[in-house]
């Protein structure tokens, strides 16, 4: 069994905060995998389905980010499984925004959720960084990841999603490149076509001696041509 916790906070005011992309990754899972509705559990919301055969748990925790170990510590200790059963999507400021990168274990880098995680669970689960952008100082970090994300990121959080939707499958079965690859294969498609040259067309044959049809008038203006 895996759980499969999605970071963000609760509530519609906080739905499109680049701090929620983690809460909009589960819930492109959901509807890809076809997963149940959400109910209220372990301090979250709650869809438990399978990938093939795996059982899989999503869990938005409802604690607000700086708590998000409370509903992570409570659905660890209910399914009773081990901190390498739990992945973790995040948003990540340190990367460019549609850059998707796969973690094991480490610290927090000062992100809330991560943090609190930490502090119920230990260090060693996975996380999936998903990346916001930064907006140029730390200072202005709080105010970029609770805002909403700008209409012309749109085309690759979109496509960001839809990746991770693809490759969860890979991802609980322990595939992190091939979970990567599906992301990219959304982010940057393959280019169709062979990648060969169109071939030109042949150039217009002068027509042969033995094979001139032409009329003697025809051929005399031709000369002149």
């Amino acid at each position: 069994m895996k759980l499969i916790v999605g970071l963000g906070n609760p509530g519609a005011k906080y739905a499109g905060h680049r701090h929620n992309i983690g809460f909009m990754a589960l819930d492109q899972i959901a509807r890809d995998h076809n997963f149940p509705a959400w109910k209220s559990k372990h301090r979250g919301s709650v869809s438990e389905g399978r990938f093939g055969s795996d059982r899989i748990v999503l869990l938005k925790p409802e604690t607000f980010m700086n708590k998000s170990g409370d509903s992570v510590g409570a659905a660890l200790r209910f399914y009773k499984i081990e901190p390498e059963d739990i992945i973790v999507f995040h948003d990540e400021i340190d990367l460019a925004p549609g850059k998707v990168r796969f973690k094991m274990g480490g610290g927090h880098a000062g992100h809330n959720g991560l943090r609190s995680i930490h502090a119920h669970i230990g260090p060693d689960y996975r996380r999936v960084r998903l990346g916001v952008g930064h907006p140029g100082h730390k200072d202005r970090v709080p105010g970029f990841v609770l805002h909403d994300f700008a209409k012309s990121d749109q085309d690759w959080l979109d496509d960001v999603l839809r990746g991770c939707g693809d490759g969860a499958p890979y991802l609980a079965a322990g595939d992190s490149g091939r979970f990567l690859n599906a992301v990219a294969l959304r982010v940057s498609p393959p280019r169709s076509g062979t990648g060969k040259r169109a071939e030109e067309p042949p150039a217009a044959k002068t027509p042969s001696v033995a094979g001139d049809s032409r009329s003697p008038l025809q051929k005399l203006v031709d000369r002149f041509r």
